[in-house]
Order: structure tokens, then C-alpha cells, then sequence
């Protein structure tokens, strides 16, 4: 009925919602199963190549991210979008694109009138930031071709218990423990005996490893009762050895940071030439965790 509604219509946008709710009369099969699911995929995808109409299939996903039913239905398309929520905000990625980057990300937020851009999210996450409380640290972080500034907290405590807890919200739970173990052995900061938190403001979860330098701050400013200067942002990744790596797309970030009003900015020191970054904002470069600290601390 869809397919005659087309062809007697001549739309110019067709959207289908959702893929697991079409059912083709000549299958025997119920809704929502592998052969229905595939074979009203692939009409659609016949009609659309053959009138020009460009189609729209929604798709149910899985806890686990995946698309319900066959996964077959990401070979049929020519783009995959996945539309994750966190908080009041929605991030749009493509994870498979045949005419363009996969690397845009969209962030909107949901509203009674729908879903709205948000032109500058890194201003909406640091909104509530408390600038003077120690934990707190500003990372310099990259969603897709998107550079993000995030706060990320830490919060350590002495434990009651013999064995010190270690939670994580934003980050991977291994990155934290990493983190930890260099700042205990290469810093000579004694988190033994500390429970440590760590969160990442926004509901956002941040997975690559440019967080780790803010991560280390936030923890090791909590540790020591000392805030960070709130005109302070950072990048990097730490390695085992308490050396400060460097990352991609670092001008980019710099100009987000110069953006935000943020004034210093600590930076990897190795590897490629450290750019001297926007006018107005001073850039820090750390070879290792420890000077990195001594520029945030003192």
C-alpha cells in the first residue's frame, strides 16, 4: 500500500516509521522478523533508486546499540544515522556514509515544541560549572570534525573499607583506573586509602584518551583541596609512564577554548610543533603529568 501511495503521490521525501512494523503479504512471516524486515528494505530501496525519492527508514535499536532485528538492514542503506540521548540533549552521528564524512555530529535539545540545534553545546554543558570548587577541570575534547569543552569532576575520600572505591560516569571505567595508578606512582599522590569519583558533566560519555589530562587534574585537585583556575582548559593523553601525549586536531580545540573566554590552555609538549593558539589565549605545553600539574596547581 506504501509502495502505490508512492507512486500515485510522486513524493519528494518519504519517511518510514518503523521499518519493523512493514509487512509484505507474500511473506508469511510476522512483522518485525528477519525476512520482513530485509525484503520491505530492499522494496523500498528499489522504489527510492528507481523514482528518485529519497526514503527515510527508522529503525528500532537494542540495549546494546545494535539495530533490532538483522543487521543486514545497515548493508541495504547508503547512510546510517544513530540518534543517542544523554540528559536533556540528543547527539546525531553517522556511523556510515557513502557520499560523505562519517565524522559530523549533530547536537540538539529536546524541547515541547521537538528536537532543537544547539549552536554552541560547549557553552550549555559548562552553564552550572562552580569555577572554585576543587575536582574540577575543563577538558578540550572532539565529538567527530566537533570540538567539545566539557567538565569533567573528581572527588576523592578517604574509604572506611579495606579496599578503595573506583566509580566512573562519562569515562571508561579502566581509563579511571589507569589514571589512578599513574597518579599514585608516578605523582606521588597517595589515593591508597581514597575512594575516588569521577563524573563527566552532561551525561556525556567521552571515549577518547585527549580527557586524560583533565581527568588526572580533576582527581588530583580534590586530592589536595586546591582548585583549578577557572580560566583553564586542557588536552592531552597520559601514558604509563606520566608522559603527556599529544592529539589530533589541537588548533581546533584551542579555538574553542579562546572562544569560551578561557585564557590558558595546557597542551601536550611533544611529538608535532604545539600551535601558539588564538590571540588572547596562553598555551601551556607539558611534557609530562607532573609539570602539567605544577602549571594547574602550583
Amino acid at each position: 500500500r506504501i509502495l502505490t501511495q508512492v507512486e500515485a503521490l510522486q513524493p519528494a521525501l518519504l519517511v518510514v516509521d518503523s521499518i519493523q512494523t512493514m509487512q509484505l503479504a507474500d511473506i508469511g512471516s510476522a512483522a518485525g522478523s528477519i525476512s520482513q524486515v530485509r525484503e520491505s528494505a530492499a522494496r523500498l530501496q528499489a522504489m527510492a533508486k528507481s523514482s528518485g525519492v529519497a526514503v527515510f527508514l527508522v529503525g528500532h535499536v537494542t540495549k546494546e546499540g545494535s539495530i533490532a532485528g538483522p543487521r543486514v538492514l545497515e548493508h541495504l542503506v547508503d547512510t546510517v544515522l544513530y540518534l543517542d540521548a544523554f540528559h536533556a540533549y540528543r547527539l546525531l552521528r553517522s556511523v556510515k556514509n557513502r557520499f560523505g564524512p562519517t565524522t559530523e555530529v549533530g547536537v540538539f535539545e529536546m524541547r515541547g515544541s521537538g528536537m532543537i540545534e544547539v549552536p554552541n553545546p560547549s557553552e550549555a554543558f559548562l552553564a552550572e560549572r562552580m569555577a572554585e570548587a576543587p575536582g574540577s577541570a575543563i577538558a578540550l575534547t572532539m565529538e567527530g570534525t566537533r570540538p567539545l569543552l566539557v567538565e569533567v569532576q573528581g572527588l576523592t575520600s578517604p574509604t572506611p573499607f579495606g579496599n578503595p572505591r573506583r566509580t566512573a560516569n562519562g569515562i571508561d571505567f579502566n581509563r579511571l583506573l589507569l589514571t589512578v595508578a599513574v597518579l599514585s606512582r608516578r605523582v606521588g599522590l597517595p589515593l591508597g586509602e581514597q575512594d575516588v569519583f569521577v563524573n563527566v558533566v552532561g551525561g556525556l560519555q567521552v571515549r577518547e584518551p585527549g580527557i586524560d589530562l583533565a581527568l588526572a587534574a580533576a582527581i588530583a585537585s580534590s586530592a589536595r583541596d586546591r582548585p583549578l583556575p577557572p580560566d583553564l582548559a586542557m588536552v592531552g593523553e597520559v601514558g604509563l609512564s606520566g608522559e603527556v601525549r599529544t592529539v589530533s586536531q589541537l588548533e581546533a580545540r584551542l579555538n574553542e577554548a579562546s572562544k569560551l573566554g578561557f585564557r590558558r590552555a595546557i597542551v601536550p609538549a611533544g611529538g608535532r610543533r604545539v600551535p601558539s593558539g588564538p590571540q588572547g589565549l596562553e598555551v601551556l605545553p607539558a611534557r609530562s603529568l607532573q609539570e602539567a600539574l605544577r602549571f594547574a596547581l602550583g
